[in-house]
């Protein structure tokens, strides 16, 4: 398969394929969800996929177990694996074994702007579907629910927001968490000082040099933070959650033949159990580079998304 490398720090002569197991099984499913569908002309970015020959993937570097780069910085985790699938039965859809595709880098501040201005057709990270981002891009169905909680030093118990009265308290720039912590300052008149990392780590580093007395993000990151901290025991995540983030694909809006397609491949993971391998090739077993284990069991609420397939935005939805 041919690849297209956008960013230099992936490295000259790196490669990237899409054959993951259970591939052409989910091209299948993607293939057969879409047959009795529109035509491909019905759908702008399938034509402008085989017009152009490439799929543009969008990923995140350092955002695990969800999308980040491999020792030989190529994008890999859960996401990949999922968008890995979705491309496979692209193949398959359009007849084009060869297709290409090309890997952009994104961050949480030009992920929905890319996607929303038609540069990036999978967007492969960690993207909570809102109804306010749903008015520039469109969203898969549900392929991850976590919840937001709060981080913070074991000595300065912190446990909750009203602990938080008066003091500064770090997120990630263009994240729900920010949303979250500028609505609740001002519903509570909290007083807080917010501020913004650049991504998860510059947000973490905030807290760590006690610039800000909590960190708030999703919970599922902050354990992976955490177990790749130095000093993991010093930090505590808040056991009362804020808010419910169900992570989605990110597609182009008013596509309905493309989300189709991609809902289908979905589907088709969740209905005959593949999706169970996945979820314990990343969140119950050593991931690469350094062997670190998340150890987290799969939530009620994405059981019920199993179960059930759903894009609903709406957070009650998966109470």
């Amino acid at each position: 398969m041919a690849l297209i490398l956008s960013a230099a720090c992936l490295g000259a002569g790196s490669s990237w394929a899409t054959g993951s197991a259970g591939a052409s099984a989910s091209a299948n499913a993607g293939s057969a969800a879409t047959s009795n569908s529109a035509s491909e002309q019905d759908s702008p970015t399938l034509r402008k996929i085989r017009d152009t020959g490439l799929i543009v993937l969008g990923f995140r570097v350092a955002s695990a177990p969800f999308s980040y780069l491999d020792a030989k910085l190529r994008p890999q985790g859960y996401s990949i694996d999922l968008c890995q699938q979705v491309i496979a039965a692209l193949k398959k859809r359009l007849d084009m074994p060869e297709l290409e595709v090309k890997l952009l880098p994104v961050s949480s501040a030009t992920r929905m702007p890319l996607v929303g201005n038609g540069s990036v057709d999978l967007e492969c990270g960690v993207t909570t579907n809102t109804s306010e981002r749903q008015k520039t891009q469109a969203f898969s169905l549900t392929t991850f629910v976590a919840e937001s909680r709060l981080l913070s030093k074991r000595v300065a118990e912190v446990r909750t927001l009203e602990d938080l009265r008066g003091k500064a308290v770090a997120s990630t720039i263009a994240t729900t968490s920010i949303q979250f912590l500028h609505l609740a300052n001002q519903a509570h008149k909290l007083d807080l000082r917010i501020l913004v990392g650049l991504d998860d780590r510059d947000a973490f580093r905030l807290l760590q040099t006690d610039r800000a007395a909590a960190y708030a993000m999703d919970d599922v990151l902050l354990r992976m933070l955490l177990l790749t901290a130095p000093n993991p025991s010093e930090f505590v995540i808040s056991d009362e959650a804020y808010s419910v983030e169900p992570y989605a694909i990110g597609l182009p809006r008013d596509d309905a033949v493309y989300k189709a397609l991609v809902d289908g491949v979905i589907a088709g993971l969740y209905q005959r159990g593949e999706i169970q391998a996945i979820y314990k090739k990343w969140f119950l077993s050593p991931i690469p580079p350094r062997g670190i284990n998340l150890q987290l069991a799969m939530s009620e609420a994405f059981k019920k998304v199993i179960a059930k397939p759903t894009d609903s935005p709406d957070p009650a939805h998966y109470r």
